[in-house]
């Protein structure tokens, strides 16, 4: 649309509006005239500006009587800001009294400082909208004139409401358009018309505004703060526009370069009255008051911002910090610098990389100053590091047994950026014995353990695997992935123990290495309660750095590597959580001397090896991590690699030890480990060892008897894994647990539903019978307590693993398996007929293995010397079960009743064993085939008599159905006698329903229906 720009017919045109609008002060007209003024060009409306006001100031000069007063004093306000928003003031008498009229619609008639109550916040909004506007409308010499002496009453009545406004309004778009007209008036507003800011000053010019505002800073610090360290539901917005008016107000009183042109004793204007009290000269006595003040509102404002949840609030506070120190570092003293820098490096380490981006460079700038600035000045920026950092070190301790985890870690970035400000002057630093025993002790505090946990006392499972797992690969960092959690008394959050790693590296990089390596070993040395703590620092010190054969000798001495592991006691913890930390020193000795480790393996990959046998499982952990650590620092592609390249001096230290058992019981262990982690290429070192241990378990079988044992175990474990049994074996008999569900017949038809509803609720019905007196024996037999095994158990155990994984290893070398079975047996049948479940249960299990391999060979022992055993257990065992609860199901009873007929059928079946021998397995077994038995008893017993159809199907047929018939036989011919078998019929009881399943899955089509199923005739 054509916008009017001729000033003539503009006047016209908006004449009778504004005469309208005098005498009819309505809304209706205000709009009217609104509309008509954004009808008109920019140039056009400046000539008119003064005309065009007067109404509407007119209106805001009448008395508030009219109930529509607020929104016609709104509406107003609007075209106000219309006006002022395209034109420019350029008389000093229209700011000034616009100013007035604007604060005085939100000011209270009492107190023009206050906020008027009940006026709405939409009024409110727009007021500071159209004060914003005559703000940036007047010219650089109109606006100047605000400043002069004789405005400090006017000035400081208008900032006072603003900051109550500020500070009381719940609106928070109120609050937001509050403190920003504060900033406009302090001429420190972000915005700009174009490419220039709408006002530029000159010295004198900005002199005489930061006097004008010396007089209001106490006001304005003290009520911005207040909005700091207030409500946070105000919101982020809120806080960072407080923050940046604070530091740009402080800023502008207190700048350097203002300062040093004010002349000791100058006096104020004369002639001002009253008015000349509140003119404030910038004395030295005042700017050193002044500071000090502004201290303390400054701590307390940096505490609720420098850790704020939101970026924004963090990143200006990165802003305050470095805006003040450039501006102001001289006026405010120490006393400000101090919480200023601590501000600005905790910062370095912010999760937010805007912050750490814009932290990195206002520290180089702050460095740059420093140290670029004169001699004194750098000195005095270095000793304030110094002595914060040092002050910081002291209180260390108290802040991290006291504060809570938030606190801590902004503490601890707090102390971190310190030292990344520091640089290369922590060398200079550390030379003082002062402050490095103040940061080690501080170091040694912090991070002591929490060894009272138990769980890190863990029970020794079948790790094989996961410790196959845990060095399968080899990456840069060894402990990545692998170093054990640990639990320190005075922090749990893992980004404190992280920030206080980086702490422990960035001393090692910047500092003289050879210095700290001999302070903390010292430290090491001298205490056994901070060796643990000293251990880590080093580790991490040490990255990068020289100095680390030292501490792997010290690592891996006698005193210090040798510690026990398997006493629950308290010095049992704290000597696990040791030797984890030395292990992770070595890995980090090895990633820092890369290939350059490998003379050092002839010392520490024997020992690394030795702890990753360990029965802790937290140090067998934590040494495989550090195993695959040294390897990949070596340049190996695997811990198998690292092990089979040393395996010359490894296997020949432990046959040296295996002679000295007494003196290196590790010995074995060590062993052990090489055999789990190495591949066939060892074999032919391996057999005089084998020799040794066989010898030295005959010479020492009392009390190595577990020891030696275990070796064995991890020689056939790995000799399995090497050469394991081809694929072309002869076909074994399915074992019980494949066939126990069977196939149902393919005739299966929606006939037969009732007749399973009608067997299911019977057998639910039999199975719920239970006699009062078998209730009360199921309560007194309680569960099994799980207890310690005794340690004749334990060796029986291995003993017949290692006979197991010799069969497999035999068992396609028959001349040579055979001889030996017929060795092993006697005492294969003692552990069948041992007292202990525990013991039957492994050599039943080894017995089904040998009945596999052997086959015939064992047919006569199995049915002289072990049927009968297993058969009258089975019969003795199936009353107990048939009667117990489900607690029984825990029991070692259970599991060896299980196990038996889960392998008794594949046995047989293996065996072929006689018509005798398999009516004595029918009797034992039929009492499992009650539907009172567990169900994986029943499954497990028909997985038997599956295995026993296989072998004689005739025999078992009749014999199922002389048990239960589910209908009579017809016979083919007339002149054939009817068969005469067991029950038949409907009649059914507690077996009937596995009888029925086993006749059906095996015999399916021999066996008719019944009669007057669903559908029948």
């Amino acid at each position: 649309m054509t916008q009017i720009s001729n000033p003539k017919i503009a006047f016209a045109y908006l004449r009778p509006a504004c005469v309208l609008l005098t005498r009819e002060p309505t809304v209706t007209n205000v709009e009217t005239l609104g509309g008509q003024l954004r009808e008109l060009d920019d140039a056009t409306l400046q000539q008119l500006q003064e005309y065009v006001l007067f109404p509407l100031r007119f209106i805001l000069k009448l008395p508030a009587g009219s109930q529509h007063r607020e929104r016609l004093v709104q509406s107003v306000v609007e075209a106000m800001t219309h006006v002022l928003e395209t034109t420019c003031v350029r008389s000093w008498e229209t700011l000034r009294d616009l100013l007035s009229e604007l604060c005085l619609c939100l000011s209270s008639p009492a107190d023009p400082g206050r906020p008027a109550p009940g006026v709405s916040e939409e009024l409110k909004g727009a007021v500071l909208r159209c004060l914003s506007a005559l703000l940036h409308a007047a010219y650089g010499d109109t606006l100047l004139r605000l400043y002069e002496p004789a405005m400090l009453p006017g000035l400081g009545a208008a900032i006072s409401l603003l900051l109550a406004l500020g500070e009381q309004e719940r609106s928070r778009e109120v609050q937001l358009a509050a403190l920003r007209v504060v900033q406009t008036l302090g001429v420190q507003c972000d915005c700009s018309r174009g490419e220039e800011e709408h006002v530029t000053l000159g010295e004198q010019e900005q002199w005489a505004v930061g006097n004008a505002m010396a007089s209001f800073l106490p006001g304005i610090t003290v009520a911005l703060t207040r909005v700091v360290t207030g409500d946070p539901r105000h919101g982020h917005a809120v806080t960072v526009s407080a923050v940046k008016v604070w530091y740009r107000t402080v800023a502008l009183v207190m700048d350097d370069a203002q300062l040093r042109v004010i002349v000791p004793g100058e006096t104020g204007p004369a002639g001002l009255g009253r008015v000349g009290e509140l003119v404030v000269l910038r004395s030295p006595d005042w700017v050193k008051g002044t500071a000090g003040r502004l201290g303390v509102l400054l701590k307390r404002l940096l505490s609720c911002t420098v850790a704020h949840l939101h970026w924004r609030v963090r990143l200006e506070t990165v802003e305050l910090a470095d805006h003040l120190l450039a501006h102001c570092s001289g006026s405010l003293g120490g006393e400000c610098m101090g919480p200023l820098l601590e501000a600005l490096v905790g910062a370095v380490n912010d999760e937010e990389p805007r912050v750490r981006k814009r932290c990195e460079a206002a520290l180089r700038e702050a460095s740059e100053r420093g140290r670029g600035g004169a001699s004194a000045s750098h000195a005095t920026f270095a000793d304030v590091l110094s002595e914060n950092l040092h002050g910081l070190a002291t209180s260390l301790p108290r802040v991290l047994r006291a504060a809570d985890d938030h606190k801590k870690l902004s503490v601890l970035n707090v102390f971190l950026g310190y030292l990344k400000l520091l640089g290369p002057l922590i060398d200079r630093l550390l030379t003082s014995a002062a402050h490095l025993q103040r940061i080690s002790k501080a170091l040694m505090q912090v991070l002591e353990l929490d060894v009272r946990d138990v769980r890190i006392v863990e029970e020794r499972s079948s790790s094989s695997a996961a410790m196959r797992t845990a060095c399968g690969s080899v990456s840069e960092d060894p402990l990545a992935g692998h170093a054990q959690r640990k639990y320190f008394l005075y922090f749990r959050d893992e980004k404190i123990l992280s920030v206080l790693m980086e702490i422990c590296r960035m001393l090692g990089y910047y500092g003289n290495t050879y210095l700290l390596v001999d302070h903390f070993l010292d430290l090491y040395r001298e205490s056994s309660v901070y060796r643990k703590q000293a251990a880590m620092v080093l580790n991490e010190t040490i990255k990068g750095a020289a100095g680390v054969g030292v501490a792997m000798w010290e690592y891996t001495s006698e005193r210090n590597w040798n510690l026990t592991t398997v006493i629950q006691d308290h010095e049992l913890n704290s000597n696990i959580w040791q030797l984890c930390i030395q292990l992770e020193g070595v890995a980090c000795g090895a990633l820092t001397l890369g290939r350059a480790f490998r003379p050092l393996l002839m010392t520490s990959l024997y020992a690394v090896l030795d702890k990753a046998g360990d029965e802790a499982l937290l140090v067998s952990q934590a040494a495989l991590a550090c195993a695959c650590g040294v390897a990949g620092a070596c340049g190996y592609t695997s811990l198998r690699h690292l092990i089979a390249d040393n395996s010359d001096y490894l296997l020949n230290d432990v046959s040296l030890n295996l002679h000295r058992l007494p003196q290196n019981p590790q010995a074995p262990r060590v062993l052990s480990v090489v055999l789990a982690h190495s591949d066939p290429s060892l074999l032919p070192l391996v057999g005089d060892i084998v020799q040794d241990v066989l010898l030295a378990l005959d010479l020492s079988y009392d009390h190595t008897a577990a020891l030696f044992c275990s070796v064995l175990h991890s020689l056939m474990k790995a000799l399995v894994r090497w050469f394991p049994p081809s694929l072309d074996n002869p076909e074994r008999p399915p074992s019980g647990r494949g066939e126990s569900s069977g196939a149902e017949p393919e005739d299966m038809t929606a006939l037969d539903v009732r007749q399973f509803l009608l067997d299911y609720s019977r057998q639910k019905e039999l199975a719920e019978v239970a006699p009062a007196e078998e209730e009360e024996e199921e309560e007194e037999e309680g569960p099994d307590l799980k207890k310690e095994l005794p340690a004749h158990i334990i060796i029986t155990k291995e003993v017949l693993d290692i006979v197991e994984l010799c069969v497999c290893i035999l068992r396609e070398r028959e001349d040579e398996l055979l001889p030996m079975v017929h060795n092993c047996w006697p005492a294969l049948l003692r552990r069948l007929t041992d007292d202990d479940p525990l013991a039957v249960l492994r050599g039943f299990q080894v017995l089904c293995t040998l009945g596999e391999a052997c086959g015939d060979f064992l047919r006569s022992r199995v049915s002289k010397e072990v049927l009968p055993r297993l058969g009258s257990s089975l019969t003795r065992q199936a009353p107990v079960s048939a009667r117990a609860g489900l607690v029984y199901t825990h029991t070692l009873a259970y599991k060896l009743q299980l196990a038996v007929l889960q392998g008794l059928g594949a046995l047989c079946l293996r065996l072929q064993l006689g018509e005798a021998d398999l009516d004595a397995v029918c009797d034992a077994c039929l009492p499992y085939l009650s539907c009172r038995q567990p169900i994986n008893l029943q499954e497990a017993c028909l997985s038997v008599f599956r295995h026993l159809i296989q072998v004689d199907p005739d025999a078992f047929w009749l014999t199922l159905s002389q048990l239960h018939c589910p209908s009579p036989y017809a016979p083919p011919h007339p002149h054939l006698q009817p068969l005469q078998l067991g029950r038949t019929g409907l009649t059914r009881d507690q077996y009937t329903h596995n009888l029925d399943r086993l006749l059906r899955d095996a015999f399916g089509s021999l066996v008719p229906r019944p009669p007057g199923l669903l559908g029948d005739g």
